[in-house]
C-alpha cells in the first residue's frame, strides 16, 4: 500500500516523523507482508533551512520523494501553485491514501487535489476548532475535514466538533501524535541541547515567546507595541524571529523598543523543546506551542481570543489574553503568581503514530494496490445527520 504524505510547514515535519517512525516500525513487524510505503512531498511552504532543512536532519525524517518548492506568496497563490504540482505527483505516484497533517494551506492543496482525483484523503488532527472563522487555519481544517475519508482526532472534544457537522464515519480518536514527539524527543532534548548555556540563561529565570500568526503580525504598530509590552514584564523575554515577524519588525526597526526582549534567530525542535521545559512561562500565538507548554507544566499566556486546544484553558494552565497590552501583562503576571493543579491526561498516552498506522492498514487493507483507491475507503464517509 502506498501513502502520499504531504508536509510544508515546521509542525508538520515534526508530526509527521512520529508517523514516519511508527510505519518504519508497522513494516518491520509485518516482514513477508505488504509493506507500507510512505512517499514524502514537500511543498516548500516554509522553505528557508531554520524553518525546513533543519527539522528533516534533526528529526531524521525520510528525505522528501518530491520537494515542490512553492515558497511564500498570497493565500490564493500558494494555495493554488500547490494544488497544481500535487494534483502532478499523485497522478504520477498513484497512492491509495493522501495523509495531510493539520491546518496550513499544504493541508487544504493536498486535500483538495486528493479529493479531486478519488483518492482517499486522511487528516491528522481532524476536528479541532477555534470557531473563528477569521483565521485562514480555521477554513483549512474545516474544509479537509468535510473531504477526508479518514479523520485521526487527538481529542475526544475534536470528535464531539465533528459529530455536531455530521462527520461520524471513518472518525478515530488517535491521541495527540505531538506527545508522542514530545516523549521521544524530551530525553534528546535534554542531552543534546546547549541552549541556555549558549544564551547565557538558567531555568526559570526568563520568559519565551512565539509570534508568528499572520493576524498577530498584520499591523506593525501593534506588533510594536506588544514587544514592547513583554519586554517590561520583569523578567527577560527570548523570541526566535519567525521570517515573517522579522519582515515586519525590519521596516521601522528604529522605532522598536525591546526592553528585556532578546530576538534570537528560528531554533531546532530540540533547542526549542529545552527553552520551553525551562522557561517560567511561555507567551505563544501557536497552537503547537501552547499544547507543548501544557505537557510540560509550564503556564502559556496566548495572543488570541480562542484557541483549538480547548483542554489547555480548561485545566488552568493557559490563558487566553489576545494582543492588547494591559491584557497580556495582566494574564503573564497572573501566569506567575500562580500554579495550577495538575491535569489529566487529555491527549492521549503517546501512542498516536502507532494508532494512525493501524487504523490506515486496517481501513484502506493491506492488499489493496496502487490505483484502487477509489472503492470502499471514499464510501466510508458518508454523512449522517447533525447530532442536535
Amino acid at each position: 500500500m502506498k501513502l502520499l504524505t504531504v508536509v510544508g510547514a515546521r509542525p508538520q515535519f515534526i508530526k509527521a516523523a512520529v508517523v514516519s517512525r511508527a510505519i518504519a516500525r508497522a513494516n518491520e513487524a509485518r516482514r513477508g507482508m505488504p509493506a507500507l510505503e510512505e512517499v514524502i512531498v514537500h511543498t516548500g511552504q516554509h522553505y528557508d533551512d531554520d524553518m525546513s532543512e533543519v527539522f528533516f536532519r534533526d528529526l531524521e525524517i525520510p528525505r522528501p520523494a518530491h520537494n515542490l518548492g512553492v515558497g511564500s506568496g498570497s493565500h490564493g497563490l500558494q494555495t493554488g501553485r500547490m494544488l497544481e504540482a500535487i494534483e502532478t505527483v499523485i497522478e504520477r505516484e498513484s497512492p491509495d491514501c493522501v495523509l495531510v497533517y493539520g491546518d496550513t494551506n499544504s493541508t487544504l492543496a493536498g486535500g483538495l487535489a486528493a479529493s479531486k482525483l478519488r483518492v482517499p484523503v486522511a487528516h491528522v488532527e481532524a476536528g479541532l476548532r477555534s470557531f473563528n472563522r477569521d483565521m485562514p487555519e480555521e477554513i483549512n481544517r474545516v474544509l479537509v475535514d468535510h473531504l477526508a475519508a479518514i479523520l485521526f482526532c487527538p481529542t475526544e472534544g475534536a470528535v464531539k466538533n465533528l459529530n455536531c457537522e455530521g462527520i461520524v464515519r471513518g472518525v478515530h480518536c488517535v491521541g495527540d501524535v505531538m506527545y508522542d514527539s514530545l516523549l521521544h524527543n524530551l530525553e534528546r532534548a535534554k542531552s543534546g541541547a546547549h541552549i541556555l548555556l549558549r544564551l547565557g540563561l538558567q531555568p526559570g529565570s526568563y520568559a519565551l515567546a512565539t509570534i508568528h500568526r499572520a493576524e498577530t503580525t498584520r499591523q506593525a504598530e501593534e506588533l510594536r507595541r506588544l514587544i514592547s509590552c513583554l519586554g517590561a514584564v520583569g523578567l527577560p523575554v527570548i523570541l526566535p524571529l519567525h521570517p515573517r515577524t522579522r519582515k515586519v519588525l525590519e521596516r521601522d526597526v528604529a522605532r522598536l523598543d525591546l526592553g528585556q526582549v532578546r530576538l534570537i534567530p528560528p531554533v531546532s525542535y530540540h533547542d526549542m523543546l529545552s527553552l520551553e521545559r525551562h522557561a517560567r512561562v511561555v507567551v505563544t500565538d501557536s497552537g503547537g506551542v501552547q499544547k507543548e507548554a501544557f505537557l510540560l507544566r509550564v503556564p502559556c499566556v496566548t495572543l488570541r481570543n480562542e484557541t483549538e486546544w480547548r483542554e489547555t484553558v480548561d485545566a488552568g494552565w493557559n490563558r487566553l489574553a489576545g494582543t492588547d497590552p494591559a491584557a497580556v501583562e495582566e494574564a503573564i503576571h497572573a501566569s506567575l503568581a500562580q500554579v495550577p493543579p495538575s491535569p489529566g491526561s487529555p491527549y492521549g498516552v503517546g501512542r498516536a503514530g502507532e494508532a494512525i498506522v493501524e487504523v490506515l492498514l486496517n481501513e484502506l487493507g493491506p492488499g489493496l494496490g496502487p490505483g484502487s483507491h477509489t472503492g470502499d475507503a471514499m464510501g466510508k464517509h458518508r454523512r449522517q445527520p447533525a447530532l442536535s
